[in-house]
């Protein structure tokens, strides 16, 4: 959104993160629909959702050297400016990976100072331990020697392989009842990101995602089949916008990201 569009609620002037700078209300319309693409057929797409006001999921998606990376980061809707964690967290972690993997960095370090970069700039947004705007985190990257991801909280990454079976490469750091047991923010622990690695055998997709897709399509075989019904000739964006419109199509409850590298 431009800065000088006028605020729906008081037709003040709008900052470029979305918010009035008169009244300080969100803009409903900002980021509602983000759709990137990358040489080599990378994508992501990112949709406000329909029942929320603002989109606060943020996606990342660039390449260094062989490598192609990912980052997705889902704000936590209970803590204050959560899109503007996740942006900040999603841009950081990105940079972080490709200047380490440009470097010489094995994936595995790279994809650690990411996070923990990632949940410093995060950190340094809190007004106090009370006041900490907060976001889950995955990054990815793809290079030839295989696929790595790595996690701090709900969001998701996948193998999603043009044949055989699929699999989910992280694991939600959840608690009892579901409830977040891990996140990037002033209010949470030092990031420790979980990492996990994998060569496949043959070509694919590495998806990364918010819990808006996988509220809805939970598991690896539900996401391909979904893929599989909208079959778009290795376009990717169309992939991306495949699922994110399923889950739109499926209640749209939350914000929904998705990015998907091929391998």
């Amino acid at each position: 959104m431009a800065e000088t569009e006028g605020c729906v609620l008081c037709g003040g002037n709008v900052a470029p993160d979305g918010y009035c700078w008169h009244c300080g209300g969100a803009q409903p319309a900002y980021r509602a629909r983000l759709e990137v693409t990358m040489d080599g057929g990378a994508a992501g797409v990112s949709d406000r959702g329909l029942r929320r006001g603002v989109n606060a999921d943020a996606m990342v998606v660039t390449t260094a050297g062989s490598w192609t990376i990912g980052v997705v980061c889902d704000g936590v809707s209970m803590s204050p400016r959560p899109e503007r964690a996740a942006q900040v967290a999603a841009v950081t972690g990105a940079a972080v990976l490709a200047g380490r993997l440009e470097a010489g960095a094995i994936p595995e370090d790279a994809l650690e100072e990411a996070a923990v970069r990632a949940g410093r700039v995060v950190v340094a947004l809190a007004a106090s331990p009370d006041a900490a705007p907060a976001c889950t985190y995955v990054a990815g990257v793809a290079g030839p020697a295989g696929i790595w991801a790595s996690w701090i909280g709900d969001s998701r990454a996948y193998w999603l392989p043009a044949e055989g079976v699929g699999m989910a490469l992280s694991e939600d750091d959840t608690g009892e009842y579901d409830a977040l047991a891990a996140w990037l923010g002033a209010d949470a622990d030092e990031p420790t990101p979980t990492i996990r690695s994998f060569r496949p055998s043959g070509p694919g997709r590495l998806l990364l995602c918010t819990d808006g897709l996988s509220r809805y399509l939970p598991t690896a075989d539900e996401l391909r089949a979904a893929l599989d019904r909208r079959r778009s000739d290795n376009n990717l964006l169309e992939e991306a916008r495949s699922l994110v419109d399923h889950a739109l199509q499926a209640g749209g409850h939350d914000n929904v990201t998705a990015i998907l590298i091929p391998f």
